[in-house]
This record gives structure tokens, C-alpha cells and sequence, in this order.
């Protein structure tokens, strides 16, 4: 497994909470496992303790996602980096589940579960994940959704380094949005030219 695949642990966590509409789905034991995903062992760790840890750590991951997404590149290495420093993650080389065509482990690296909690194993690999991503790809390709009122972050994979928005949904909502603010606009004008047209007329 690629350490940047757990980049996608920090954007989860991220996102079980929308501040802008005041929801926040991390509110229980359940909850804590389903954001574990398939890392079942890690999930069965976890404790009604780890809902505080983990919403903790969310939103300092936010403050990272925010400040790269405000074009502050060094602030937000700088929050990655003491998450990094607080949460220190134990990659080892595995060969696990892959397999080339002749059988022979596909080396890779891996993240080993030694943590003292559920919530420090899962900060660690997410913040290593991210930081990787941020590393290989820039800083620019961390992002908050700019379609209000979601602020989602995301992670941006596109060739162009041009995503705005965390999905699909989002980007037609915003195009939507600004479409009929531009008819307005033109509606607006129009009446506007209109008026001006009568009354010097009636003059």
C-alpha cells in the first residue's frame, strides 16, 4: 500500500464535519469505526475516548486544508509538521495482498498499528498520508470546497491543478448558482435600460 493512499484518512476525517450548516456526524463509537473503513483491527480498538481525540485532531486537520486552500503554504506546513511531530507513525516494509505475476511480493511501504490508542493510530497515518501527498504534489493541492455552504476539503488530483470543489454535485450546484446570478445581473440591466428608455421618452 502506497503511504499516499492514506492521505484519504484526513480528508475523511475532515469531512465528518460541515461547519457552515452546523453538522457533525462524529458523534459516536459507531461513527468512529465506520471512518476506520476496512481496518478492522484498528476500528475494534477504538473507545468512546477516541470520539474527543479524533475531533480534536479534525479540526487541526482543517486549519492545515484551510490555509493551503488560502494560498499560506508555510502555515500550513507548519500544522502538519507538529501533528506529525505529536503523532509519529512506524512505516515498515510490507509485501502483503500483492503479488506480481510470478507470486513474489510486491514490496511496499506500510504503516505498522502500534499506537496507544485508536485515535493516535489514525492521526498518524493520516498525517503521514497527508503529508506525502503534500510533498509529492504540492501544497496547492490541498482544498476547501468553494461551493457554499460546503467546506469540504479534497484532495486535488487533476492534471491541471484546477479543482475548486471536494465533488461533482458541488461544482454543478456553484455553476447552477452562478448562472442564475448572472441572469439576474442581465435581467436587472435590462429593466434598468428600459426604465431609462420610458422616461426619456416621456420627456
Amino acid at each position: 500500500m502506497e503511504l499516499a493512499y492514506y492521505s484519504d484518512l484526513a480528508v475523511r476525517l475532515v469531512n465528518t464535519e460541515e461547519p457552515a450548516r452546523g453538522t457533525d456526524t462524529l458523534t459516536t463509537l459507531d461513527a468512529v469505526r465506520e471512518l476506520f473503513g476496512p481496518s478492522l483491527l484498528a476500528a475494534r480498538r477504538a473507545t468512546d475516548a477516541d470520539i474527543g481525540r479524533l475531533r480534536a485532531v479534525r479540526a487541526r486537520l482543517r486549519a492545515v486544508f484551510e490555509a493551503a486552500s488560502e494560498g499560506d503554504e508555510f502555515r500550513a506546513v507548519d500544522l502538519l509538521n507538529a501533528l506529525l511531530m505529536e503523532y509519529p507513525a512506524s512505516p515498515q516494509i510490507s509485501g502483503h495482498d500483492f503479488r506480481d505475476e510470478d507470486g513474489r511480493p510486491q514490496w511496499h511501504l506500510h504503516l505498522a498499528e502500534t499506537p496507544a490508542n485508536a485515535a493516535s493510530g489514525y492521526t498518524a497515518s493520516a498525517c503521514m498520508g497527508l503529508a506525502v501527498h503534500l510533498t509529492d504534489h504540492g501544497v496547492e493541492r490541498l482544498g476547501i470546497c468553494q461551493a457554499a455552504p460546503c467546506q469540504n476539503a479534497y484532495l486535488d488530483t487533476s492534471t491541471n491543478r484546477s479543482r475548486r470543489y471536494c465533488s461533482d454535485r458541488c461544482a454543478t450546484r456553484a455553476n447552477v448558482a452562478a448562472y442564475r446570478a448572472r441572469k439576474r445581473l442581465e435581467s436587472g440591466r435590462t429593466a434598468t435600460a428600459a426604465q431609462d428608455t420610458a422616461e426619456r421618452s416621456v420627456r
